[in-house]
């Protein structure tokens, strides 16, 4: 697990959840930031996983470009569908 990619998913988290949170779903700016990131860096760890990034860019010992875009795309899905989800559950059980 690169360090850089971490923080990158976790961003790109925040980001994609509050994106999703001034829906219908908001469960606030700062909730909707920590599931963000959580679910960025849940999805961005599948799918480094999966395409095998993290393999890849410490045999680099550098910054690679590919990986850098599979975690930022990775990071803001996870935390945009993470948010999204958690905020669907919320407003299902607390109708307004």
């Amino acid at each position: 697990m690169d360090i850089v990619s971490l923080v990158v998913q976790i961003i790109a988290g925040v980001v994609g959840g509050n994106a999703v949170g001034m829906s219908k779903q908001s469960m606030g700016p700062g909730l909707n930031s920590i599931v963000g990131g959580i679910g960025g860096v849940v999805l961005g760890q599948i799918i480094a996983a999966v395409t095998g990034e993290p393999a890849a860019a410490a045999a680099g010992g550098g910054v690679d470009l590919a990986a850098l875009i599979s975690s930022i795309i990775g990071g803001g899905a996870g935390g945009a569908v993470l948010t999204f989800i958690i905020g669907l559950i919320k407003s299902k059980m607390h109708p307004q």
